[in-house]
């Protein structure tokens, strides 16, 4: 069976809150239970670093949320757990990308421009307490995604550039230095709940609104208690619509329970009762996790085995082999081996002179690819509703899995005088590669 790759990372500059739970952690354990999914979770604690100068925090924010993964059913058996920093080859592959990455490209990375943006408002220095860190992130993070040739990374809506960029980034060194990547594409869960805070406005820490996951029975009953409804008294109908407090009952209750709650905001239910019945419907969830939550946290020395294990795994056999192979690309390389002057010149006249694929997007939303030999194009693809789509027939093409039938088939309408000259590049194309990796082969045996 063929298995998508799915990579989630989780920032380690908090405690985990049941906005965390409802729109992350319980979807994503739900969907690592799929047989034809192969899924990565990490925990970002290099990403951390960007905007938490508090060691301490970012070694608990680091151990809590490891533990609440795990309480919730996360299988460190049956996924790839691990700790970004253990990843030691992630810091590399970051330079290597580093050096391919556009700095206009990054220029335009939405964090940074609202950094930008804060600045100009209150008449500073445009890069004014601006770290390096804050404007690389996107380079990091593509590192995250390529080590792993992930095929789909979960995100909100105002991540979806970053994973543009990681495709953008993984293109471009393809394209210097041969098909080593597979673009990700975005996974937006339309399904998966935004959870209100105690104001109403969305959960977060920035809003200082949250509800933690764990928080003790006492105080989550405090906390609930505390969300801010209207004035409408008993026996007065009240609306779903807009109320945090049926909002989040609705996260954790069934349909029929949530239809029952509806019900009773029409018949006018008391705000402090409504308020009760949430608190009970979340902790009989919550409650066997937070016992299982404390248990791990009684034990710290176990949660690192769990995660120096899963890091020694995955580096043995996803990330150790692939930078291997990005080092021999790149020219980082056996010096007993070093090509002659004469082969590098005539390496570098053909690669010059061999035709290429090029992907792209359009405004409508879908992807193309060209196929171009110098600065005229033999061929324009039709479009692919996925980049995943384009970028499998690319490789199959390149490997030779696939025919020149099978290119035409995916194209616009190509002249009868153009055919034989596809034809040509494609069988350029093909032999190019093959003698690529046979030269990889040879030079890694």
């Amino acid at each position: 069976m063929t298995q998508t790759r799915i990579l989630t990372g989780i920032t380690t500059s908090g405690t985990p809150h049941l906005g965390n739970y409802v729109g992350a952690i319980r979807p994503a354990i739900a969907a690592s239970l799929a047989p034809d999914m192969e899924s990565f979770y990490f925990l970002a604690d290099l990403h951390a670093l960007i905007k938490v100068q508090e060691p301490e925090r970012v070694q608990r924010s680091t151990l809590e949320i490891a533990a609440a993964w795990l309480a919730c059913g996360l299988d460190p058996a049956r996924v790839w757990f691990y700790r970004q920093s253990e990843i030691v080859e992630i810091p590399e592959l970051s330079w290597l990308l580093t050096c391919v990455a556009g700095k206009g490209m990054l220029n335009r990375a939405h964090a940074y421009k609202a950094a930008v943006d804060k600045n100009r408002a209150e008449g500073e220095d445009d890069d004014a307490a601006i770290t390096a860190g804050l404007f690389m992130y996107p380079v990091l993070m593509s590192a995250d995604i390529l080590a792993f040739n992930a095929n789909q990374v979960p995100v909100g809506r105002d991540q979806i550039q970053h994973i543009e960029m990681a495709r953008d980034v993984g293109q471009r060194f393809n394209h210097l230095y041969g098909e080593h990547f597979v673009l990700p594409e975005a996974l937006i869960e339309e399904s998966v709940a935004t959870l209100p805070g105690l104001d109403g406005r969305k959960m977060s820490k920035s809003y200082d609104n949250t509800i933690p996951l764990f928080a003790p029975r006492d105080t989550l009953k405090k906390l609930i208690y505390s969300i801010v409804t209207d004035s409408r008294a008993p026996g007065e109908a009240k609306d779903t619509e807009g109320s945090a407090l049926f909002q989040i009952y609705q996260a954790f209750a069934s349909a029929e329970e949530t239809d029952a709650m509806r019900r009773a905001f029409a018949e006018g239910i008391g705000w402090g009762e409504a308020k009760q019945a949430l608190f009970e419907r979340i902790d009989s969830e919550i409650a066997p996790l937070r016992a299982k939550y404390e248990t791990l946290m009684a034990r710290p020395q176990d949660i690192e085995a769990i995660l120096v294990d899963g890091a020694r795994r995955v580096r043995a056999q996803h990330v150790s082999p692939r930078m291997k192979a990005l080092r021999e690309a790149v020219g980082l390389r056996d010096l007993s081996q070093a090509p002659s002057h004469a082969s590098i010149k005539a390496r570098a006249e053909s690669k010059a002179s061999l035709p290429v694929f090029k992907q792209y997007r359009e405004a409508d939303g879908q992807f193309y690819f060209k196929l171009a030999d110098g600065d005229e194009v033999l061929l324009q693809s039709r479009g692919f509703a996925s980049p995943k789509d384009a970028g499998q027939l690319i490789a199959a093409l390149k490997a030779g899995k696939s025919d020149v039938a099978a290119l035409l088939a995916a194209a616009d309408a190509v002249d009868d005088a153009r055919r034989d000259a596809v034809a040509a590049a494609l069988a350029a194309i093909v032999q190019a590669e093959a003698e690529a990796q046979a030269a990889k082969d040879s030079a890694t045996s």
